[in-house]
């Protein structure tokens, strides 16, 4: 056995177990304990009884046990026992400890069987025990009774794996000696978990109740169906005797004389019985306290380093202090200030790398959104042209004009600025949501303090949108400006001379010249309407330049599939499946050419609408435009089919002045609207949070109730101190003993074949007889139904096979760090 101090450590496990129990199951640490394991009226609680001295453990017929028990035995002056769910309360009439099991497990299970995998935690203190740490687990169950689910086998296996399945967990196998050993329900679930035997004890009960001229002592010595650790054996009072309520003192001196009086055991006797597996679980734990003590200390090392720094900011909060309410206050705005610069700017500590924030997401809206709808109002081809041609008839009226109206153009170009105060306010309104988002997700660390966190979005969103309001005065205003003045001298305008000159010429063919044939995007794209019999859909590497549209094998370049010329291609919306994730556009040839082998239009898919827009970004600028619709609410018609060569000339020359002149427009647009929601609401926020936002708050008059905590931060903040004090305690205490310490030695391995837990119909030899018993079938597994659901059934196959343990695979083991 080991030295005294490594046996005051189980009082110290215990001491910890509550301290962490306090505090909720955050630390995940798993606290060396003895599970004990066993079918239903194996004896598992007489065991108990005997280690107190008490009859304190309900009894009955069926399912008794129906929550886990966690018992620690605390040797001590007094004899009383204590429930963690009844803090200060001592129960020394153990009557009334029974009473309390039953109500207990009534309040969570109700009053016909059913089970809870919530335990109840029992302390007893009494000079009879020895200090251990044991946990009653319920009687595994083959037939539910009452309002049981009819899966409750596979529930209790399940509930019961969740404790043995702990590295540092000792299972006590309880079997009774008049039952078939090799099929022990208990064996073979710690077998599943334990197959090198290293952490099971067997434990054979009611060897006063085998058949006379048949023991145990070949099990007993170890030679048949060996284990590890070996067994030990108990005898417990006869259900007369407890019926009679014989004193457990007189049992134990029963269990002492059976021994030494028995032929097959007397040799034995002083390894046998409850005293003395009473003192080999107390060295068992003890030694096993000692194995796992270096990770266990390093567990809470671990767990402490990760406490320390909340922990001192929740003890340097005060409160009550008018003083530290005040720093906090100012820490808070500070904090604010840098985290939502931080968003903006892109140099956040903490980079996120599955979704675009902050100012990303601003910058898409800049560089992707803004130009792809300035696109659809600049290339409305049918629409432009129909409306110059009327402006020029309208300003000749009844005469035949033999010059080109620049009255025309003057109109024309007025009223493509003037549909650009649409787009450009809508900017302005989805930046505006942008920088919103992005505060709040910014306001959202103020959650601690539930008046200032509303105060200051209060405060920050109304500034947000009187810039909003400033900002889309300025930018109509910048249009209005635009509107003011046509200035024909600019030095990037054509002039009607060399408009003349451009009479054939398209602005796509203009653009990729001037452009030259570069890489404009790179990326995966699958093409989703090719036929099944062709392939079906399939994921390309596609590259977009200024000239095509050429796809890949894959991303090394090396197998080229096609290439598709961008002349005549227009881009179309296509409608999102009904169970598809992907999001679709596609691609077709104006004048109705196949665009792809036989296929008239090629649909391409990608796997986010981010992704769908950037796309057609890209598109716009190689001139592969949108389909446009458009009806003339007029009535005026689909456009006439010049039969006048001048008109038709001067509606060129026209419409090649209009596009000049929007051109050097939009760039003007696109330059500016950034840079005024840039200074006008984005910088303008800023700086209001970081130097204005402080002095609206005091302005308020009631900084003092700003710093209320939520309830939740105050659990929060007496929960993290609690678990920081327990873990200092720990390991100050841990800290005082010596892991250099005598211990006994783990047997060596022994051949436990025999345990067969995955073929229940071979024949036994039954322990009582020695004779082959030959078992029927297993029971179907019982289906379970919608009305009977059940949280530990989770992966259940209805049609394997029924072994005797129900044979689900064990939970992985956690290993203790």
């Amino acid at each position: 056995m080991g030295n005294r101090g490594m046996e005051d450590l189980i009082p110290l496990v215990n001491r910890l177990q509550d301290a962490l129990s306090s505090v909720g199951q955050s630390c995940s640490l798993y606290l060396p304990q003895i599970a004990v394991v066993g079918g239903q009226s194996a004896g598992k609680s007489s065991v108990l009884e005997n280690f107190v001295g008490r009859d304190f453990l309900p009894r009955g017929s069926g399912i008794v046990t129906r929550r886990p028990l966690i018992l620690q035995l605390l040797s001590a002056n007094t004899e009383y026992g204590e429930f963690f769910h009844c803090k200060g309360k001592k129960f020394t009439d153990f009557d009334e400890i029974r009473k309390e099991i039953e109500a207990e497990t009534r309040r969570l299970t109700g009053s016909n069987k059913g089970i809870s995998p919530v335990p109840i935690n029992l302390r007893i203190y009494s000079p009879h025990v020895l200090n251990l740490t044991l946990v009653d687990l319920p009687g595994i169950t083959k037939v539910p009774v009452g309002d049981q689910p009819a899966d409750i086998e596979y529930q209790i296996r399940d509930m019961i794996m969740q404790f043995i399945c702990k590295e540092n967990c000792l299972i006590l196998a309880v079997t009774p000696a008049n039952t078939d050993l090799a099929n022990s329900d208990a064996l073979k679930l710690a077998k599943d978990v334990d197959p090198q035997g290293q952490r099971t004890i067997g434990v054979i009960t009611k060897l006063d109740l085998m058949d006379e001229g048949t023991d145990a002592r070949n099990i007993l010595e170890n030679r048949l169906l060996p284990l590890r650790r070996g067994y030990i054996g108990v005898v417990n009072r006869s259900q007369k005797d407890i019926d009679v309520k014989k004193d457990i003192k007189a049992a134990l001196l029963a269990e002492k004389k059976f021994f030494l009086s028995h032929p097959a055991y007397k040799h034995m006797a002083e390894s046998m019985g409850t005293p003395y597996l009473q003192r080999i679980l107390n060295q068992q734990l003890t030694n096993h306290i000692r194995d796992t003590l270096p990770a266990f200390r390093t567990h809470l090392q671990g767990q402490l380093l990760d406490l320390n720094k909340e922990a001192e900011k929740c003890k340097q909060f005060s409160p009550d202090d008018p003083g530290q309410r005040t720093k906090t206050l100012l820490q808070s705005v500070q904090r604010l200030a840098v985290d939502f610069e931080k968003l903006i700017e892109g140099s956040g500590d903490k980079v996120d790398t599955v979704n675009l924030s902050g100012g990303a997401r601003i910058n898409r809206i800049f560089h992707e959104h803004f130009p792809n709808e300035l696109v659809k109002i600049e290339l409305d081809e049918r629409k432009l042209r129909r409306e110059i041609n009327y402006a020029i008839r309208n300003i000749h009226g009844v005469r035949t004009g033999l010059f080109t109206p620049d009255m025309a153009f003057e109109a024309i170009v007025k009223k493509q600025i003037s549909r650009l105060k649409g787009p450009c306010i809508q900017f302005v309104d989805t930046v505006s949501q942008e920088l919103i988002s992005t505060v709040y997700q910014c306001i959202n660390k103020l959650s601690s303090f539930p008046k200032l966190q509303d105060e200051t979005e209060r405060i920050v969103t109304t500034e947000i949108r009187e810039q909003e309001s400033k900002c889309k005065d300025q930018i109509v205003l910048l249009i209005d400006i635009q509107l003011a003045y046509i200035n024909t001298k600019h030095e990037d305008f054509i002039g009607f001379t060399n408009a003349q000159q451009m009479y054939n010429q398209s602005n796509k063919k203009t653009a990729a010249v001037m452009a030259g044939n570069h890489v404009i995007r790179k990326g995966w794209l699958t093409i989703s309407n090719i036929g099944i019999m062709k392939g079906g859909a399939k994921e390309y590497w596609f590259i977009l330049s200024a000239e095509s549209l050429s796809w890949f094998k894959d991303d090394e370049e090396k197998e080229k599939k096609y290439m598709l010329p961008l002349d005549n291609l227009k881009l179309r919306d296509v409608e999102k499946g009904f169970r598809s994730s992907k999001f679709v556009f596609a691609i077709f040839n104006t004048e109705l050419r196949n665009v792809y082998k036989d296929y008239k239009c090629l649909e391409l898919a990608c796997y986010s609408q981010e992704e769908l827009d950037s796309w057609k970004a890209s598109l716009l600028q190689a001139g592969v435009y949108p389909e446009k619709v458009t009806v003339d609410g007029q009535g005026n018609g689909a456009p006439e089919n010049f039969t006048d060569p001048q008109l038709e000339r001067q509606v060129e020359t026209i419409r090649n002045l209009v596009d000049s002149y929007m051109s050097i427009t939009y760039k003007t647009i696109k330059d500016l609207m950034p840079k005024t929601i840039m200074h006008h609401m984005i910088n303008s926020v800023k700086e209001f949070i970081s130097s204005e936002l402080l002095a609206q708050l005091y302005a308020l008059g009631e900084c003092s109730a700003l710093m209320d905590e939520s309830p939740e931060q105050q659990q929060h903040r007496e929960e993290v101190l609690r678990k920081h004090a327990a873990l200092k305690e720990a390991l100050a205490v841990i800290a005082k003993f010596s892991t250099s310490t005598c211990t006994t030695p783990l047997p060596p391995p022994v051949d436990s074949s025999w345990i067969q837990p995955s073929s229940p119909t071979l024949p036994r030899k039954s322990v009582t007889s020695g004779k082959p018993v030959v078992r029927g079938h297993a029971p179907s597994v019982p289906r379970v139904h919608a009305h009977t659901p059940s949280p530990s059934t989770d992966g259940l196959q209805p049609n394997r096979a029924p072994p005797s343990v129900p044979r689900r695979h064990p939970p992985a083991i956690p290993k203790v760090k």
